[in-house]
């Protein structure tokens, strides 16, 4: 069984997906080696999949593909029609991340709340030390506020008992109610007028491409702080930057971005009050740990014609 693991990984995580495999089974490439990666793929039967799109041209030139696992759970960066013409497996982890990406949620709101970019910047500053004592009105806490969470998925649900512990009202909005959540569903309007803190957690799809667009974000409460650790794409970036500029919104955090890597000229990152950083929220040692034991599984499960796991397509 060849697996192909593309993602840039450091030493230590390419030893332990190496010892975890079949002997001289897995190769590990870089995401920024697409010849290597072209090459692997001549030979590949399973694909694990991490960030960096698969695209229809790169599963023709990989004629024993049987599986794309994906490393995580969004597969809209997997060419799934194509896969689909090739009778080829796409599999995803529903849940292997969620507790990474709900604890950096977490971190993304306090850190907007305290100011922590600017106060991390004026520290370091010869001097500076007097204007971050001046920021003092502009620091706050989690109890007290109401959150919104836009989705209720694996993230959500995790995130929202440890919100409600800290003193948050919680609130959500989703397609569907989750049966025996003692948090309520509202609207997306309601949610929005009402909360001061405002997190996704909802799939890329068509219906949710450009979501938080200039109408949504005059629809947030003024003064409120947006969070995203789902899909860039979510939100229209130059309607975002606006609303932080003249104040309608307090913050932003964003862990993913409409295109990624984020080009350091980004309007965005001129800001001082937006937290950015570089779409590893779901990245932890527990989490690939987690991971691979799963996609090594549903290999062996390919390798002994037993049905996959968490097969989306």
């Amino acid at each position: 069984m060849r697996i192909l693991f593309r993602f840039d990984a450091s030493p230590a995580l390419i030893d332990k997906a190496v010892k975890l495999a079949w002997p001289n089974q897995l190769r590990v490439c870089p995401e920024s080696e697409d010849a290597d990666y072209e090459r692997e793929l001549a030979e590949a039967e399973t694909l694990w999949h991490v960030l960096k799109p698969v695209s229809a041209a790169q599963i023709a030139l990989a004629p024993n593909l049987k599986l794309i696992q994906k490393i995580g759970t969004g597969v809209n960066t997997i060419d799934l029609e194509a896969a689909k013409a090739r009778e080829i497996a796409v599999c995803n982890l529903p849940g292997a991340n969620s507790r990474a990406v709900a604890e950096m949620a977490l971190l993304l709101m306090l850190a907007c709340l305290r100011r922590l970019r600017e106060l991390d910047a004026s520290v370091r500053r010869e001097g500076g030390w007097p204007e971050s004592w001046a920021m003092q009105d502009g620091f706050g806490e989690i109890g007290g506020r109401t959150v919104g969470l836009v989705g209720f998925g694996a993230v959500p649900q995790m995130l929202a008992p440890w919100l409600s512990a800290l003193g948050a009202k919680v609130v959500y909005a989703s397609r569907t109610a989750k049966t025996g959540s003692p948090f309520p569903r509202v609207g997306l309007e309601q949610l929005l007028a009402q909360s001061d803190i405002v997190s996704l957690h909802v799939p890329l799809t068509p219906e949710t491409n450009s979501l938080f667009d200039a109408r949504a974000l005059r629809a947030m409460k003024r003064g409120a702080i947006l969070v995203n650790t789902a899909r860039g794409a979510l939100v229209d970036e130059t309607a975002l930057a606006a609303a932080l500029r003249d104040g309608r919104l307090a913050a932003a955090a964003l862990d993913v971005f409409g295109e990624e890597p984020l080009r350091p000229d980004h309007p965005l990152l001129a800001l001082p009050n937006v937290v950015a950083t570089p779409h590893l929220a779901w990245l932890t040692q527990e989490m690939f740990d987690r991971c691979l034991a799963l996609a090594l599984d549903n290999s062996r499960r390919l390798k002994e014609g037993l049905p996959l796991l968490n097969r989306v397509a």
